[in-house]
């Protein structure tokens, strides 16, 4: 029998898929290093676990409001405009199961067959599959290790068409690790405010950032830029709560309406008892600092050891906690009995011979990059340096196994 022609087109995620198979050899006993993980290897601070706790045992445990309960919108719209310089009513708020929810059901709401969706390429993997399932169409905006992954107004010129529905924003980035400061995004925004599309602005990884930089919404230049972006954020990445599930969506209540209803027929809304975690987490006291701090660290241990690697060309992130280095130097060299011709073989290589996890970038639009997570720790990150080192510069390409 046949299957619904866009689910059935839907590729699956390569990064869950790597992260997976890391995981399954390390069960097997395999020494396996996982630079592949999209999520904080810190535990979710037990301040938020006893607010779960004490929203259990407090019956909290029935359906709550589709859209989320008044007491966590109350708390967003606090820190959105403590935050990022926005105010927004309960209206404008959707609480979602993750991030990822509310970007399926922002993108469901917005885009529809035969428009097209701006995508700023390397890109998070997701993207290019809910806009498949939405009917409309991918436009790759590229960019370059030069500019450190971003775009400019002048290449996003070049992509626009009648059929233009919205962009696609995340900063900062996965999987660069790239952000875009103030003078950057104020040029964006300047530019759209007038235009008719939409801005989606993926601000997941807002807390971690590094080098005293910091994190600007694009919809806080003006109230014209407000009126066509909806920020995505959630609690996964800053307060270490990947397996939660809880997110959020904020923007104009006429779009906001529409993906509520969407979401009340896919997931009716998110457990009541999690969004009380969240109200919680919004009242951190300094456990999401100390994450970042230990990261920025992580961040500076692995770009200088892979940038001591032969072949590997790796920029420093700016925020998240990733690492995108440039292997293209590698490509046509024959490493661990493998001739390399993208990607995906040095990852594969990579794994089978030194028990490393990274993803390659061809999952995220830009092969001749790969992608490693510093989302570990130090002794795993210089580990890891050191068998990909050796495996590549041929000391040993069995010393793993």
């Amino acid at each position: 029998m046949a299957f619904n022609k866009r689910i059935s087109s839907i590729a699956p995620s390569m990064t869950l898929g790597i992260s997976a198979k890391a995981k399954e050899m390390k069960a097997k006993g395999l020494p396996v290093i996982n630079f592949s993980a999209g999520e904080p290897d810190f535990d979710t601070p037990d301040y938020i676990k006893e607010a779960c706790l004490k929203a259990i045992k407090e019956g909290k445990t029935k359906y709550a409001p589709v859209g989320g309960i008044p007491e966590l919108k109350n708390a967003i719209i606090e820190k959105l405009k403590k935050d990022n310089g926005l105010e927004y009513t309960a209206g404008e708020i959707m609480v979602c199961v993750g991030a990822k929810e509310a970007l399926f059901d922002v993108i469901m709401t917005i885009a529809d067959e035969g428009d097209e969706v701006l995508m700023p390429a390397p890109y998070w993997v997701s993207y290019e599959e809910i806009v498949r399932v939405s009917g409309a169409k991918t436009v790759i905006v590229p960019s370059t290790l030069e500019n450190n992954f971003k775009i400019t107004v002048d290449e996003l010129k070049k992509h626009i068409t009648p059929k233009t529905k919205a962009l696609i924003m995340n900063s900062p980035s996965n999987p660069t690790g790239s952000l875009y400061n103030e003078k950057e995004l104020k040029e964006l925004a300047d530019f759209l405010s007038d235009k008719n599309i939409w801005v989606i602005s993926d601000e997941i990884y807002e807390k971690i950032i590094y080098d005293n930089e910091k994190h600007v919404s694009i919809a806080s230049f003006s109230p014209e830029i407000k009126k066509k972006t909806i920020v995505i954020n959630g609690f996964s990445k800053s307060h270490s709560m990947t397996g939660w599930r809880l997110g959020y969506a904020a923007g104009p209540k006429e779009v906001i309406s529409l993906a509520s209803g969407l979401q009340g027929h896919a997931t009716s809304g998110t457990p009541t008892f999690i969004q009380y975690a969240g109200v919680e987490a919004l009242k951190d006291t300094g456990t999401v600092e100390k994450m970042r701090v230990e990261f920025e660290k992580r961040r500076n241990v692995i770009v200088e050891g892979l940038n001591k690697i032969k072949g590997f060309k790796c920029p420093k992130p700016q925020g998240a906690f990733y690492v995108f280095p440039d292997v293209s130097g590698l490509f046509g060299q024959t490493i661990g009995g493998k001739k390399i011709t993208g990607s995906m073989d040095l990852c594969e290589v990579i794994l089978e011979k030194a028990n490393v996890a990274g993803v390659p970038g061809i999952a995220f639009g830009m092969d001749q990059n790969i992608r490693f997570s510093f989302a570990t720790s130090l002794k795993d990150i210089e580990e890891g340096i050191l068998r990909i080192k050796q495996l590549i510069e041929g000391v040993s390409d069995v010393l793993f196994q």
